[in-house]
């Protein structure tokens, strides 16, 4: 028995130690020979992506097989990162394995520049390669600098970091994160609007995101800006400001109005001929006046907000529903004593209430 045991166990022995020796003979010595190359698309190749196309194809990726030595599976990812990054954060456009092509969809193409601080609705330089790996062994391709115009469905704002923050109850000075904003009509449009009080002169920037990766500052002539300049804007006398931005490109406008702001109006007390002066509170950032009004209907009668004295900029309430419109209808009034509250705080998004006391 024992002598039958000692049989088998070297029998086994023999068949793992011949096992071994096979595998280690068939096992492929995996180097890296050649790597990938990169072949579409072509340095230089444009895209514009929309929300309209973001289930189609925006580029068919595909290059010439990597070389490792032997006939062995090899993973391929084709990265993109910003020009000029060295690839130091890549994002993933896709992967496959042991094919030379791959499928990127708007979306998917959309998703990866905007996570590498692309800013939407303008033009971009970044830079793609394929990545090959084998086990432990890597090989890159050529690298294909593109440009890419990403786009938001959300509307786009602009931030206003600059030194006016602390003194006027925004924040820390020259952080975008706590600064007021400016907001464009809708998405893909370029035209901001936004009121902001400087409590002191002060110089300040328009950020796309809320930091300073990126910025417009100011241009060469009075109302033009310029993208990543050297030139900080400026507000030359303190006061409650509207700025107003367009950052298309042919344009790269700026205009800033000192704004004071009051009630207008036959049911307010100084009629249609004077304005009832209403209050800025830098703490609420909002604008008040208790006042007492006479019963006059909307929409040929009532009040307005009225900016400086004038009709340049003024603002009704077309649907009766506390939101106002620039040019507006006319506010109906009721008789009694009000505390009228104008918020222009939230960028087009201005209300007002009216309390009765």
């Amino acid at each position: 028995m024992k002598n039958i045991t000692k049989s088998l166990i070297a029998l086994l022995a023999l068949v793992a130690v011949s096992c071994n020796v096979e595998d280690v003979q068939d096992r492929p010595v995996i180097e890296a020979v050649a790597a990938p190359v990169l072949t579409a698309p072509q340095s230089g190749t444009a895209y514009v992506l929309s929300p309209d196309a973001a289930a189609n194809q925006a580029e068919r990726f595909t290059w010439a097989s990597a070389d490792f030595g032997g006939s062995v599976e090899v993973n391929y990812v084709v990265e993109i990162d910003k020009k000029g990054n060295t690839f130091k954060t890549p994002k993933e456009l896709g992967t496959v394995k042991s094919q030379n092509q791959v499928s990127v969809s708007v979306e998917k193409m959309n998703g990866a520049v905007l996570s590498l601080g692309a800013i939407p609705f303008t033009a971009g330089d970044f830079e793609v390669r394929v990545k090959s790996t084998v086990g432990t062994q890597t090989q890159y391709s050529n690298v294909n600098g593109i440009v890419i115009t990403p786009y938001t469905t959300e509307t786009p704002k602009l931030w206003i970091p600059g030194g006016y923050q602390n003194a006027s109850g925004y924040g820390a000075d020259w952080t975008p994160a706590g600064a007021p904003t400016l907001m464009a009509e809708g998405y893909g449009k370029t035209a901001f609007d936004g009121y902001v009080y400087f409590a002191a002169a002060s110089e300040y920037l328009l950020t796309p995101k809320a930091n300073f990766d990126n910025k417009y500052t100011k241009g060469a002539t009075a109302g033009t800006i310029i993208y990543n300049g050297s030139d900080n804007l400026k507000i030359d006398a303190p006061g409650y400001y509207r700025i107003k931005a367009d950052t298309d490109p042919t344009k790269l406008t700026i205009s800033t109005l000192k704004t004071t702001w009051g009630i207008i109006g036959n049911g307010t007390p100084g009629g249609w001929d004077t304005d009832t002066p209403m209050t800025y509170d830098p703490a609420t950032k909002k604008w008040t006046v208790t006042v007492t009004l006479t019963t006059q209907a909307a929409p040929d009668n009532g009040m307005k907000f009225r900016a400086n004295g004038n009709w340049d900029l003024n603002y009704g309430d077309t649907g009766a529903n506390g939101s106002l419109e620039e040019g507006g209808t006319n506010i109906g009034t009721t008789a009694g004593k009000y505390l009228i509250t104008l918020d222009l705080s939230n960028p087009r998004n201005y209300t007002y209430t009216m309390v009765k006391q």
